[in-house]
């Protein structure tokens, strides 16, 4: 095979891989939107997602949609109240949490990773100048674990130290507070000095301080706190078999939840219901007030949008292939749907 001819087979295939992934959700934006929620979401099973949960708070009223399929197996039909992996949603709620202990004055947003877990001193580079509020921020320059070649998706690690053990003695991938870079190593490392800070499991403090004082008695912090009968199944595209029974459970991404109690949460993060004047300035100063998340057969969406003041969740237990921007693609269209309704 000639030069040229490879070239060209290369050329052949980036234009393959944009249509894929950019002309594809496009075509969904092109569509005309449905009148209703219920019947978008019904129509986006034709994309090839097996089952969608939506949940909407707009205005004061609330409402809950599903369609597809909970378990694809047994024929069992979506429901909108299972639970469901929400993968790095679960980041929102330690970082609530680390705002109420950091007004609590037990912890300090200018202490540094040595300060908190001093083992990891020359483990972790930078580790004496990487700031609570660099990792809370995304800013402390910490490689991700995830993006390890070696984590072990299949056999997912029993305790976080397994998984923070793959990104140990690697050179930063910047200088502290020097770019902004997404890693769940940094919520990995909140948890585990959260725990040091309390003494006890952040899970357990989110439960008593957060989740119960909303009620929302639909939350949990691990798969094993739950009858897994009660999880939303999880498919990825191209794997036929049921995948809700791998449990990841690093913090930052371990959570469940119903959508509801998710749009409840997310509601009292933003109103200040969940916190006082304190705790609220010291939340805005280090995070976000919405969020994604994404799992081997999961991808959540978690946001307000403050000109129609609604909060919408949306959960598809479908992961891989271009499904991620789909789903965006079918967020986007509801979001359409409560601005002409509104």
């Amino acid at each position: 095979m000639t030069n040229t001819m490879i070239k060209l087979r290369a050329i052949l295939h980036t234009i393959i891989l944009v249509f894929i992934f950019l002309f594809i959700p496009g075509c969904i934006s092109l569509e005309p939107i449905q009148d209703t929620i219920q019947s978008e979401i019904e129509a986006a099973l034709d994309r090839g997602f097996d089952g969608i949960i939506v949940y909407v708070d707009q205005n004061g009223d609330t409402a809950n949609y599903a369609a597809g399929w909970k378990n694809r197996e047994n024929r069992i039909i979506a429901d909108p109240l299972s639970l469901f992996k929400i993968a790095s949603i679960s980041k929102l709620y330690i970082a609530a949490a680390a705002a109420k202990i950091i007004n609590d004055d037990s912890l300090s947003l200018d202490k540094t990773l040595a300060d908190y877990l001093p083992d990891l001193v020359g483990r972790i580079e930078n580790s004496e100048t990487i700031t609570l509020r660099m990792m809370l921020q995304h800013r402390s320059g910490i490689p991700n674990f995830i993006d390890h070649p070696d984590f072990p998706w299949s056999d997912l690690p029993e305790n976080p130290r397994e998984a923070l053990e793959l990104v140990l003695d690697m050179p930063a991938d910047f200088e502290p507070d020097k770019k902004y870079k997404y890693s769940n190593t940094n919520y990995l490392l909140i948890g585990e000095i959260l725990d040091t800070a309390l003494g006890y499991s952040h899970h357990q403090y989110i439960k008593r301080e957060i989740l119960n004082p909303l009620e929302l008695y639909n939350t949990y912090s691990l798969l094993s706190e739950v009858n897994i009968e009660d999880v939303m199944s999880g498919y990825f595209v191209g794997y036929d078999l049921d995948i809700k029974s791998n449990d990841y459970i690093i913090p930052g991404g371990s959570m469940l939840a119903t959508a509801q109690d998710v749009g409840i949460f997310l509601r009292a993060l933003i109103d200040g219901s969940l916190f006082n004047d304190d705790e609220q300035a010291i939340y805005s100063s280090i995070y976000k007030y919405e969020h994604t998340g994404l799992l081997l057969g999961y991808q959540s969406i978690a946001r307000f949008h403050k000109d129609i003041d609604a909060v919408v969740i949306q959960f598809i237990n479908t992961s891989g292939g271009n499904s991620w921007s789909k789903s965006e693609s079918v967020y986007r269209r509801i979001i359409r749907i409560l601005e002409r309704e509104n």
